[in-house]
């Protein structure tokens, strides 16, 4: 009997142990079942503070030529308003798939790096065509920027989707709206078709209005940043308060990689609406959720404000979404979890807001319109004649 007393003792131990490896210092792991301390009164009273102050001094945006987005055109072509040279081309074109745009017609090298990715650029740019001046661009369909002022790159007009304040890289909307974006067992081709998700996924937010929400946090995603980890590690921890779990990527090779833990099954966007705060941390580069989780109607906390698509200048911090620090620990996002549930109204307000303004200032018309404005104000800064590039194959939709 006393051996197995001991044999049992060690395997409780072993397995306490195997926990307790899930962070990595003691000040990470949030005592199970016990709340942090108490909100103050004045943490409470300051945070309130801020977010009317924040909705105070917004002034939405006009529903008009995609004017929420304007200043994200304006700001991405300063560095090149004293035109572009062939030779400042030629230095974006090693870094991206060529297009002309010739006499109204689209035309793009022979090989795409990602041909899924082309297609769905392509499927805005044909349609376009016949309305814009002759031109030629240097697309980067890679996740990440090419071109960064503070490594003392030359400056070259690349288009990327997404990047930070550190590159001259012209954003552009991502192929995502159309085809090609990240491919999952739920989304095997890529989540693509943004005009259908709208549909889809405010449906769902109907089928679970506010009040009917799980009264919890909720994310599933994969292990692209560490900065994940603290969400992961407080659902472990708390999970009558959180439920976020890592599931499996293309790198994906062990345990080790969903932190110790057997990975999740993938969860639709629509499921996600069940959820009263959803959390979107970036990926590679910015995240392609981000827009989708607006739909649910849900609070979304968005976490970390470095890295940037075009229509994400346009949302407010504490007006559209809960802005949070990648370092944020899991005790301060508990903090602001445990606020907004005894806020009710503060937290349905802000995904109220959130969900109305991207469903009205990023619609498939919105995106065809920053194109459009994006195209004719580039090709005015060319300072050379395009002449059609005879190497290029024809593309028609």
């Amino acid at each position: 009997m006393t051996l197995f007393l001991l044999l049992l003792s060690f395997v409780i131990t072993t397995k306490s142990g195997a926990e307790d490896n899930f962070c990595s210092k003691e000040s990470d792991c949030p005592r199970k079942g016990i709340y942090s301390e108490a909100i103050s009164e004045d943490w409470t009273a300051k945070l309130i503070e801020q977010i009317n102050s924040a909705v105070e001094n917004y002034t939405p945006c006009e529903k008009k030529k995609c004017s929420c987005h304007s200043s994200v055109i304006e700001n991405d072509l300063q560095p090149f308003s004293d035109g572009i040279t062939k030779e400042q081309f030629a230095i974006a074109r090693a870094k991206g798939t060529k297009y002309q745009i010739i006499d109204g017609k689209l035309y793009r090298e022979k090989d795409c790096h990602f041909p899924a990715r082309c297609a769905g650029v392509e499927h805005y740019l044909s349609s376009l065509a016949p309305k814009l001046p002759n031109l030629e661009i240097a697309l980067n369909t890679r996740d990440w920027p090419q071109v960064n002022h503070a490594w003392r790159h030359p400056k070259a007009p690349v288009f990327s989707f997404s990047k930070t304040k550190d590159y001259y890289d012209i954003m552009y909307p991502t192929w995502s709206f159309w085809e090609g974006g990240p491919a999952i067992s739920l989304y095997p081709t890529g989540i693509g078709r943004w005009d259908k998700h709208r549909v889809s996924i405010s449906n769902a937010a109907d089928k679970w209005p506010w009040d009917e929400k799980e009264d919890k946090a909720f994310f599933r995603g994969s292990r692209t940043s560490e900065e994940r980890d603290a969400l992961i590690l407080l659902s472990r921890s708390k999970p009558e308060l959180v439920d976020a779990q890592y599931t499996k990527n293309q790198a994906w090779k062990s345990d080790a990689d969903t932190l110790y833990a057997p990975p999740a099954s993938e969860v639709s966007f629509e499921e996600h609406c069940k959820y009263k705060y959803l959390f979107n941390y970036r990926g590679v580069a910015a995240s392609f959720r981000f827009k989708h989780l607006f739909l649910c109607k849900s609070l979304v906390f968005h976490v970390g404000n470095d890295w940037l698509e075009f229509f994400y200048p346009s949302l407010k911090p504490w007006v559209h979404y809960v802005p949070i620090s990648p370092s944020t620990s899991q005790l301060e996002i508990e903090k602001y979890i445990l606020f907004f549930k005894e806020n009710d109204s503060l937290a349905r307000d802000i995904a109220k807001r959130g969900f109305e303004h991207i469903w009205e200032h990023l619609t498939d018309k919105d995106v065809q319109c920053y194109w459009k404005k994006l195209l004719i104000k580039y090709a005015k800064l060319l300072k050379y004649d395009v002449v059609k590039d005879s190497d290029l194959v024809r593309i028609s939709m």
